[in-house]
């Protein structure tokens, strides 16, 4: 891929999603308005409820144009398994990043209405764009479904309001062969609340599935829960995410990615992002590196 043909990718797919996801109409603006409250996001009352089997927005959607990285991982292995690569890969320390993140509610008002069933999907893909020595190849897709019981749910809770509660069951694989494949399955939990301009979700997590895998210890490095807060700021957006293994000593490790959006037209917006720790991708899952990366975001 030449670096004209490149140039000319991204101003097609930025342009295309500022005219595709920028419109006036109250529908549009609904379901990809980028400060929205956890009612109009997931839909808590009979108010926001929008039919089921339609596509809306669920995390952020992104592209980062420009990622480095202080340590690319150019030799990843498994600490479980024999299999490895033959060589290390050549990695350009600086790639792009993009990700797209979508949910539907397939069930409303189960269990005499006190419980809606959605699923979703995001998709992350981490590209060797500048990478010319090697053709410019994906380093990384990681693909992430899932299915999500929520229960609304009003009460106060130490100054913020507690909006819902759940649990989800996950899966997320990187699609490749052994020796990069790399996958696991887990059950979460996840709680949300409101306060002001503040929304906080909670989502601890247990790994579920055979212990004889391609990444038998994930949970040592990724972590077994998130703290993810967010804070808006007139039509500015910063997002924080935690996770942590839940160990002491050597083994406390985990993860920080700091997001912050700013307006640029309509609902586009400029997006920094900075990463610190373990698992930025599922390849990555037990390296350690700092990222930061500047683009645009579309869903914050």
């Amino acid at each position: 891929m030449s670096l004209q043909t490149t140039f000319l990718f991204f101003s097609i797919l930025i342009f295309g999603c500022t005219t595709g996801f920028s419109q006036d109409s109250e529908d549009d603006n609904w379901y990809f308005n980028n400060s929205k409250t956890l009612t109009e996001l997931w839909e808590l009352d009979d108010e926001h409820h929008r039919g089921n089997f339609i596509l809306t927005s669920y995390k952020p959607i992104y592209m980062t144009l420009a990622k480095y990285s202080t340590n690319p991982n150019e030799f990843p292995v498994a600490e479980n398994s024999d299999k490895v690569l033959d060589e290390p890969n050549s990695l350009n320390a600086v790639e792009a990043k993009f990700q797209i993140s979508l949910k539907t509610k397939i069930l409303h008002n189960m269990l005499g209405g006190r419980m809606d069933l959605w699923m979703g999907y995001s998709q992350t893909a981490y590209w060797q764009i500048y990478n010319t020595d090697r053709s410019r190849p994906f380093r990384e897709l990681n693909y992430k479904p899932e299915i999500i019981a929520n229960f609304p749910i009003k009460f106060p809770i130490l100054g913020f309001d507690a909006k819902m509660v759940g649990i989800s069951v996950i899966h997320e694989s990187n699609g490749q062969s052994d020796p990069i494949s790399r996958s696991w399955n887990r059950i979460a939990l996840h709680a949300g609340f409101e306060k002001g301009n503040w929304q906080v979700m909670l989502k601890p997590w247990l790994r579920v599935g055979s212990k004889i895998d391609d990444n038998e210890n994930i949970s040592d490095y990724i972590g077994r829960g998130e703290a993810d807060v967010t804070y808006d700021w007139g039509r500015q957006r910063f997002r924080a995410i935690a996770r942590h293994s839940l160990n002491l000593g050597d083994k406390s490790r985990g993860s920080l990615q700091l997001n912050w959006s700013f307006p640029i037209h309509k609902n586009f917006n400029g997006h920094v992002q900075f990463f610190d720790g373990y698992g930025e991708t599922l390849i990555d899952y037990n390296h350690r590196q700092t990222t930061l990366g500047i683009g645009v975001s579309l869903i914050n």
